[in-house]
């Protein structure tokens, strides 16, 4: 199993701050393996995603705990073990970006997006669906991915604390189980 940064403590305060601001290029691997069956697309990993070198670590965010809850595994607390639950249940997770300039975490200010090279991802594992977390992750993809992949990604809703107030928790678990159709 591959090793995952648990922080960005390398990076200067004044590197943090200009990464709010400016270009912000991709800075963690994809987790998959041979295996993966289902791919989850985010848009760019948010500032405290950054500081903590893990997909969705603000702690408001509600993405490990439906996946915790729609496994029924205990909630993930490190990156390695959120890592292993990935990979447990053929959940390959990546972003739609590979670069972009980006106000904080505010998806709608992105602007000068490259994607990542999701058909190459595609190409190294079994996935059979791909699934976008977020409206703006949906519409990166069909613009920038898609004609390279030729596969549709499904849009589910944002996890993110923003989102609150749209998706109830038990909304968004109805709205995730989509995944149990292809994962085990």
């Amino acid at each position: 199993m591959r090793k995952f940064k648990t922080g960005a403590s390398h990076a200067s305060s004044k590197g943090r701050a200009n990464s709010l601001r400016g270009t912000i290029v991709h800075p963690l691997e994809p987790v998959y393996d041979k295996n993966s069956r289902v791919l989850v697309l985010g848009t760019m990993p948010s500032p405290k995603s950054r500081e903590y070198g893990f997909y969705y670590s603000h702690p408001q965010n509600r993405f490990w705990r439906i996946l915790s809850d729609l496994y029924h595994e205990p909630l993930p607390q490190t990156n390695e073990e959120k890592a292993a639950l990935l990979l447990r249940h053929q959940i390959a997770l990546w972003d739609v970006l590979h670069s972009c300039k980006i106000d904080g975490a505010d998806d709608a200010s992105i602007r000068d997006p490259v994607p990542n090279d999701i058909a190459g991802l595609l190409k190294k594992t079994a996935i059979q669906a791909v699934f976008t977390t977020g409206a703006k992750a949906a519409s990166l993809y069909r613009k920038l991915c898609l004609p390279r992949t030729g596969v549709e990604a499904v849009a589910l809703p944002s996890t993110s604390p923003a989102n609150c107030r749209f998706y109830t928790y038990d909304k968004l678990l109805e709205a995730y189980r989509v995944l149990l159709q292809y994962t085990k």
